[in-house]
């Protein structure tokens, strides 16, 4: 009987990672309203799925904050570029679309630049997470998240499986907007962390590991 009312049974302990990931989507959401904080806001997500819901390293709200105005600057001009990327790009298929149904046959063409849209969405998937776990410049951030999507390629497509079928459910189901953006972080968080502590030292990684069992025990 006593084990039912334990906290730290898996039931409670799920039921409190599911609060969390609640939490961190509705916070998510609405610091990024603003539309030009997006990046912030999915660095301070990565950062806090990385260290407080899965390793159990603080509070989730605290971490994300902390994170959010510690990389504001650097995820903030990475977004902008992005964001006119992505302007640029839907502007290019929208008209190619149209000339296309003119009969015109460069029309044709929106199919490169939808395929470029996409890249440049697989592309984002690892530049914010990047941001979060690692200091660079701006320039290598950006290069080195290249490499490591093309380099790592089947990873990067399971996590561009899980971009599409979350974007699915929120389509279809509008208010899971306030639980997905948790927990697609976290599950594309088991897949990229796979990926980044290939670049990591061995020291590093074994700080880590360390400091993680602390936390855990």
């Amino acid at each position: 009987m006593n084990r039912l009312f334990d906290m730290n049974n898996g039931f409670f302990r799920g039921l409190s990672k599911l609060v969390d990931c609640i939490y961190l989507s509705i916070i998510f959401v609405f610091s990024s309203i603003p539309i030009f904080t997006i990046g912030a806001s999915l660095t301070a997500l990565y950062y806090a799925v990385q260290k407080s819901l899965k390793n159990d390293r603080g509070y989730v709200g605290k971490e994300y904050w902390a994170a959010w105005r510690r990389n504001f600057k650097q995820s903030t001009l990475i977004w902008l570029l992005n964001l006119v990327m992505g302007i640029v790009l839907y502007g290019d298929i929208q008209i190619l679309k149209v000339m296309e149904e003119a009969g015109n046959p460069l029309g044709k063409a929106y199919v490169f630049f939808g395929v470029l849209l996409v890249l440049m969405l697989l592309w984002i998937s690892y530049l914010y997470p990047y941001i979060a776990r690692f200091e660079n410049t701006t320039k290598a951030i950006m290069k080195n998240a290249a490499y490591m999507a093309i380099l790592n390629l089947p990873r990067t497509l399971l996590i561009g499986l899980l971009m599409l079928v979350f974007g699915l459910v929120i389509y279809l189901i509008p208010i899971s907007i306030f639980l997905v953006p948790a927990v697609y972080t976290w599950l594309k968080n088991y897949n990229l962390e796979k990926v980044f502590r290939k670049y990591m030292s061995e020291e590093d990684i074994a700080a880590e590991d360390e400091l993680n069992r602390e936390y855990k025990n």
